[in-house]
């Protein structure tokens, strides 16, 4: 598809990778407000959720619009922060307090993180980009290597 393309190359530029964290959280935190959590405009996309994680200093919630890859028993969620150089905030929240709650499809969801690494991560860092390309062009931008997490559904 050509759309679906063209999104992935303006995605892996480095002028997305400045712009897109000011815009695109807010324009999500909005849609999803407005729409009682059962819309994420980045989701035309890539699906996404709303993580609500516990802040690793802070210890407040703190809100975070996520692309995804659901997978059988859960989600992956890739801390690539749009290719830019340092880790984003909520790996650090996740980290810290591995419990957390996602809002997927208009549903809260108490669930669990864990860091994947090892085999692990390379199996499914292998399925993220065959799942969205533009992820390659963000882990050679860095010299860090981009957190994926398992979360899973956790019993109440």
């Amino acid at each position: 598809m050509i759309g679906e393309r063209l999104v992935q190359k303006v995605s892996s530029t480095r002028g997305f990778a400045k712009v897109a964290p000011h815009v695109v959280p807010p324009l999500d935190k909005a849609v999803h407000r407005l729409t009682r959590g059962k819309y994420l405009l980045s989701a035309q996309m890539l699906p996404g959720v709303i993580l609500t994680s516990t802040g690793a200093r802070s210890g407040l919630p703190r809100r975070t619009p996520l692309a995804c890859m659901p997978e059988e028993g859960g989600w992956l969620l890739i801390g690539s922060n749009f290719g830019r150089t340092d880790h984003p905030a909520w790996t650090h929240n996740l980290l810290a307090h591995p419990d957390a709650e996602i809002s997927w499809k208009g549903q809260d969801i108490p669930v669990t993180a864990r860091l994947l690494e090892g085999e692990e991560r390379a199996a499914a860092w292998k399925a993220l980009l065959a799942f969205w390309p533009p992820y390659a062009t963000y882990q050679a931008r860095v010299e860090r290597e981009i957190r994926v997490f398992r979360v899973t559904r956790r019993a109440e």
